[in-house]
């Protein structure tokens, strides 16, 4: 019998898709990323039978119980369920220690801005509405009404009825998952697709650290951790457990299922037993109980999942503080009872992390989910065995404690030194300060003439003449801006004035058909620029106060800024709640002059010494000493942290100031100010200040700026930017 070389396995699909997917997405570049939608499609599809399988697998798993093997299960078995949570999930944090210490800061990003939600127990654990619960994806509440549900199903008479109704939704959504498993290589390659054609390298290059990092932790688990807690804590030897364990591990590996190799499982440990002479009555029915009963709940490979939250956190820049390890380890525990296509969102939405990074996880999913299977077969072998041995009273539990201590031990001096390897051997370069410095205007450009101190000032008679008739007689738009005003108003690397507020100006020239004459003025200056006529409008992200209301006149505000801190990345955590800040003895904090002589830095902390920093840059510079942290605002805070990446913005949880922002104008220009105002609420309803802020304050990519290299584009000059 011949075989075709064509047919391939769905794993081969899967890889070959993956394999054609970022060919394809390096081959198109950007537009390859509207492939995205079939991702969209394909990742839906896979949540779609979570939450009913969860219910159903529960319910029915222990309902079928009798009480005696229920206590069973509920006291050995479900001992030593948790205890293997612990060790997986006290792994997990062990994992941050591997990630390289990479150079890093990144634009604004509004989770900066949303107040984190704080744990509530009753809302997240206790489902006093269960369809409610479901429909909004409250994991961890389906579990517990599952729990309770499949509990007292355990006492109720005339079941077999109701479990067997279970058993077949159970195989129904099994099939509906194997048929969307179907799909697989259609969504993967769309995914990888859009991911190779609109990822940086850089972002790439940081996926294979969570690969290596998963990788390693893998490795630890299966080969030492969970053999060794039955070699340590049974009579059974190291060799014959993974011996046996072994072809389980391999056959879920291959087919991608632990449900093929149950039985298989079962088998295996009743041989160990039968070869120990371990083979009591309790042994063996709990050897039955627990294959299935194992199967319901999550694996350790499931838990290692869990672990791409904490990457994902790196990833951004943001990587979890000690507080938020507690609700990491419970949530990602009782998230697991369904499946990462729901796990993995919902604790980035917690933890308030880009929902895109599922995409990515879902890249480096093709290769964890085998190994994670492969685990879960180790998991479900080591589970029944200690539990067997526990019901034969054949368990030393406190070598279970020594194992786990090893284990935690060795993970750590691997992720130090895995992390030691990753930091000096993987290729990476800092590209933050060239992402700000090679951004373009988005939209059409006027003609502009740049200039480093403002032209002459008006006659007399030209000052008395209203300023949009000078403007447009003139045929030019002087534009002033002071200086350090990333990201508003800034010299790109290509010597143009760029950023937020020059948008706005383009556009406002544009629809007034007049050039642009951009000069650097000095900020003390200004008032005077603009009364003179040297300068007709100045821009740069200016904040409105009531003191400089009676120095300018301003236009309507255009969008507000956050008030926050610029500190050093690793007192992140130090400043996170303004409660604790204004707690704090001996606080120094830096103001710029405008915040100093304004005086708010004495009124939200009135606890701090304020020093006056007249240059930004001399604090990013450490040429100040003795300040803790800059008030600062955190969207022009964030731009300058790309270009001084040691510092990192924080806007404490409970500070919640804002300053307007607004273009100084000429003060008795009447008619010139209701035009800018109109023109102004014209545009912003448009959507060009949106448009703007997505570009120069969060650094999105919008279509307007240099796109990806691509093979179609650099190579074969087929399609232009």
């Amino acid at each position: 019998m011949t075989v075709n070389p064509l047919k391939l396995s769905l794993f081969q699909q899967v890889i070959l898709s993956l394999v054609l997917g970022v060919f394809a997405g390096i081959f198109l570049g950007e537009p390859a990323g509207k492939l995205n939608i079939l991702g969209n499609i394909y990742i839906k599809l896979l949540q779609m039978t979570v939450i009913p399988y969860i219910l159903v697998s529960l319910i029915g798993g222990l309902g079928r119980l009798d009480m005696k093997m229920a206590r069973y299960v509920g006291t050995r078995g479900g001992g030593l369920i948790l205890f293997l949570w612990t060790l997986a999930v006290l792994t997990l944090l062990f994992l941050p220690l591997a990630y390289p210490k990479w150079t890093s800061a990144s634009f604004f990003s509004s989770s900066l801005v949303v107040e984190k939600k704080g744990i509530n127990l009753l809302d997240l654990y206790i489902p006093a509405n269960p369809f409610y619960a479901m429909a909004n994806t409250i994991v961890p509440a389906i579990v517990v009404f599952s729990i309770f549900l499949g509990v007292a199903m355990i006492t109720v008479n005339n079941k077999e009825g109701f479990i067997l109704s279970m058993q077949n939704l159970t195989d129904a959504l099994m099939k509906m998952a194997s048929w969307v498993a179907k799909t697989a290589p259609i969504g993967i390659f769309a995914l990888s697709a859009s991911a190779s054609g609109t990822l940086h390298i850089q972002e790439l290059s940081k996926l294979q650290v969570y690969l290596w990092v998963y990788l390693a932790a893998w490795l630890i688990l299966a080969f030492f951790s969970l053999p060794m807690l039955v070699a340590r804590a049974t009579p059974l030897a190291y060799r014959e457990v993974f011996k046996e364990a072994r072809l389980a591990m391999v056959t879920a590996f291959a087919t991608g299922t632990v449900l093929v190799v149950l039985p298989m499982i079962a088998e295996k440990v009743k041989e160990l037993l039968a070869r120990r002479s371990i083979e009591s009555t309790d042994a063996l029915a709990a050897v039955d109980v627990m294959v299935p009963t194992a199967y319901s709940f999550p694996s350790v490979g499931t838990l290692l999942g869990i672990g791409f939250v904490l990457f994902a956190a790196w990833f951004n820049g943001s990587p979890l503080g000690i507080s938020d390890y507690p609700p990491f380890c419970i949530m990602g525990v009782l998230t697991a009872f369904g499946s990462m296509a729901v796990a993995i969102p919902f604790l980035l939405d917690y933890f308030k992390l880009p929902s895109d990074m599922f995409q990515l996880y879902l890249l480096g999913s093709v290769f964890t989910m085998r190994f994670a299977t492969a685990m879960a077969a180790l998991h479900g072998t080591v589970i029944c065995t200690l539990t067997a041995c526990a019901m034969a009273k054949k368990l030393r539990w406190h070598r279970l404690f020594q194992v786990m201590g090893m284990s935690l031990g060795i993970t750590a001096v691997v992720m130090l030194g895995l992390g030691f390897l990753l930091t000096n051997f993987i290729p990476y370069k800092y590209t933050g300060y060239e992402e700000l410095v090679n951004l373009k205007l988005m939209g059409p450009t006027v003609k502009v003439k740049y200039s480093e101190s403002p032209p002459p000032p008006l006659t007399p008679d030209e000052q008395r003449t209203p300023r949009m008739k000078i403007i447009r007689t003139r045929g030019t738009l002087r534009v002033g801006y002071p200086k350090d005003r990333l990201p508003f108003a800034f010299k790109n690397s290509l010597g143009q004035v760029v950023g937020y507020d020059l948008e706005f100006m383009h556009a406002l020239a544009r629809d007034l058909g007049v050039t642009l004459e951009i000069a650097k003025i000095e900020w003390d200056k200004a008032e005077g620029a603009l009364d003179s006529g040297k300068i007709d409008i100045v821009v740069g992200g200016i904040s409105i106060s009531p003191h400089r209301a009676l120095r300018f006149t301003f236009s309507n505000s255009y969008r507000d800024e956050y008030l926050g801190l610029v500190v050093p990345d690793h007192l992140r955590s130090k400043f996170s709640s303004y409660k604790k800040i204004l707690a704090m003895k001996g606080l120094t904090l830096g103001a710029t002059t405008f915040r100093y002589k304004e005086g708010a830095g004495e009124i939200l902390f009135p606890n701090a010494k304020i020093v006056e920093v007249k240059e930004v840059r001399d604090f990013f510079r450490g040429k100040i000493k003795g300040v803790d942290a800059l008030i600062f605002t955190a969207e022009s805070a964030a731009a300058w942290t790309l270009v001084y990446p040691r510092w990192t913005v924080v806007v404490p949880k409970g500070l919640r100031y804002k300053s307007p922002m607004a273009f100084a104008l000429p003060n008795g220009q009447y008619e010139w100010r209701l035009f800018i105002n109109t023109w102004l609420k014209q545009k912003i309803d448009a959507g060009l200040g949106d448009r703007a802020y997505r570009h120069w304050i969060l650094g999105e990519s919008n279509g307007h700026g240099e796109s990806r290299w691509s093979i179609i584009k650099d190579v074969l000059g087929w399609t232009k930017d």
